[in-house]
């Protein structure tokens, strides 16, 4: 699995995202996103990753192995420095 397509899976699910992902490793099953979406308002952490890992569907139990996620609201990434 390359970035495009979890960048794809992701806007699937959240389609008003911000998505940027990178491969950690270079083998296609390690990754890292930076996600930005108004579904995250009023979302726990754990609703938020939930709400992705939904996105990613079954990616999640096959090419994905590990991802780590930051996810923000518009306003929270506004004030990211």
């Amino acid at each position: 699995m390359n970035t495009a397509e979890v960048e794809a899976l992701i806007r699937g699910g959240l389609p008003d995202a911000g998505v940027e992902v990178v491969d950690t490793t270079g083998t296609g099953d390690h990754f890292e996103a930076v996600i930005v979406s108004t579904a995250f308002t009023d979302k726990s952490l754990v609703e938020r990753h939930q709400l992705v890992y939904r996105a990613l569907g079954a990616a999640m139990a096959g090419p994905i192995h590990a991802l780590s996620l930051k996810t923000y609201t518009p306003q929270e990434w506004a004030r990211t420095p």
